[in-house]
């Protein structure tokens, strides 16, 4: 998949462009990496909710923002900003909003339970509506800047190193910023005196971080992009459904996608409980996350080279497959330190192929429908999938959730059956072990190639 022009001449993107993508990455993975490390374990630990409780706000919360995903996907694909784009400009104006509730999300009123179920129900959600209006340019924007297959790949490496950079911010900083604020004690456990406050004044400084890597991706990129039809009668949510479903290669990465955000939701919500109550010590998911994150850092560097010379789905099947032969040696002994890191480094490694070849696709996916009917929908191809690998996301929260509550989970306890740790252990180890075997499968089938080509071809022609 080394095409190049499509349908316009658009010069080659420059550094500083692909600088604002990485910058927007990393704003918003510090954000995805101290909600969801945290946000679990905050509803329990300090707010002292019970474990089903929270798994409940957590996966109702997804389940709306699984569902909000196409709707505000569809009301962006039938409207304009006054400037004439579609989707950069919700970065400068989502963003402030978007990080105040973040605040809230992570704030203890010290109200009653039933009144901080509530509170955390109305924020959570409203968190989720903000998070998809600014992910709209974050998921789309890379097929709005140019119609280069290669230029693509290459923003979407830069938004994977900003990812890698971002994340590797929150797990390094956040539990040392939680112990300087009084949340977590000398020894990286929690301090119940200061959690509430800790908690709060780092989640003001996350917020902040985000405002200012969406001003930066705001004013160094541009869309240029534009339909080949002239056509601009509203489309309607039936017929946008149906341009989405008649596309095989839409299909198949959608199960993809799913796959990996699955894939990462058992990783991050899982290791905070593996540390406190596996290794003995909250504060060594620090060093497991940094590990994982270095992987992905490094393996960003290589996924150009091994696309090309392997070609897209052999490079697709590569990531699951490295991650999966990673996950041997935890299952086997998921107490032994040396695993776990194992673990970690082969699903970050695993992370940086299939990020970027993934939304590779998506922006090539694009190109496919508009070769095929005429009109770019660039908003509903970075939502859509979003609800299914969202909506499953949820649905694999509740139940990891509940089955920590049947083990007999206890947040009062310093000390968890073995029961509880088993399945603690299992969320690492066999569960994406499972879905990782799906993902080598769809990746084998996926027509990305083939499909992408022959629109290539057409639009060229027009």
């Amino acid at each position: 998949m080394e095409g190049n022009e499509i349908s316009q001449v658009i010069p080659k993107v420059k550094l500083k462009e692909k600088m604002g993508f990485l910058a927007f990455s990393g704003s918003i993975n510090i954000v995805y990496l101290f909600r969801s490390s945290y946000y679990l374990f905050f509803l329990t630990e300090v707010l002292k909710l019970s474990m089903a409780t929270a798994g409940a706000i957590v996966a109702l919360s997804m389940v709306w923002d699984a569902v909000n995903d196409p709707l505000i996907g569809y009301w962006a694909l039938n409207r304009k900003f006054k400037n004439g784009e579609k989707l950069r400009p919700f970065a400068l104006w989502h963003s402030v909003p978007w990080a105040i509730i973040l605040v809230l999300v992570f704030t203890d009123f010290g109200v009653s339970q039933t009144l901080t179920i509530v509170l955390a129900y109305i924020f959570y959600m409203t968190f989720q509506v903000f998070n998809t209006t600014v992910v709209l340019p974050y998921n789309a924007m890379a097929g709005l800047a140019t119609n280069n297959d290669i230029d693509r790949r290459s923003i979407n490496v830069f938004r994977n190193i900003g990812a890698c950079l971002g994340s590797g911010i929150g797990a390094v900083a956040c539990l040392p910023l939680l112990m300087l604020f009084g949340a977590l004690n000398s020894e990286g456990n929690l301090n119940p005196e200061g959690a509430s406050m800790g908690f709060f004044l780092v989640s003001c400084i996350m917020g902040s971080i985000v405002i200012a890597g969406s001003i930066m991706h705001y004013v160094t990129t541009k869309e240029r992009v534009k339909q080949v039809s002239t056509e601009e009668t509203k489309l309607s949510f039936q017929k946008v459904v149906r341009m989405l479903i008649k596309c095989r290669s839409w299909r198949f990465n959608t199960v993809y996608v799913i796959c990996y955000g699955l894939i990462n939701m058992l990783l991050m919500q899982s290791l905070a409980y593996h540390a406190t109550y596996v290794l003995g010590r909250t504060a060594a998911v620090t060093m497991i996350q940094a590990a994982y994150l270095i992987a992905t850092l490094l393996a960003s560097f290589i996924v150009s080279p091994v696309d090309k010379m392997l070609g897209r789905r052999r490079a697709m099947i590569l990531g699951p497959v490295i991650a999966l032969l990673g996950k041997v040696w935890f299952v086997i002994n998921p107490f032994s330190l040396g695993a776990i890191y194992m673990n970690a480094v082969s699903v970050g490694i695993s992370v940086a192929f299939c990020f970027v070849l993934f939304n590779t696709n998506r922006n090539s996916i694009v190109d496919i429908i508009e070769s095929k009917e005429g009109r770019r929908i660039d908003s509903m191809i970075a939502t859509a999938d979003g609800l299914a690998a969202k909506l499953s996301t949820a649905a694999v929260t509740a139940l990891t959730a509940f089955m920590l509550e049947f083990a007999g989970y206890d947040p009062n306890l310093t000390v968890q059956p073995d029961s509880a740790i088993r399945i603690i252990n299992m969320i690492l180890g066999w569960m994406p072990g499972f879905v990782g075997l799906i993902m080598v499968v769809f990746a084998y089938f996926h027509p990305i190639e083939k499909e992408y080509e022959e629109a290539r071809k057409k639009l060229q022609g027009s």
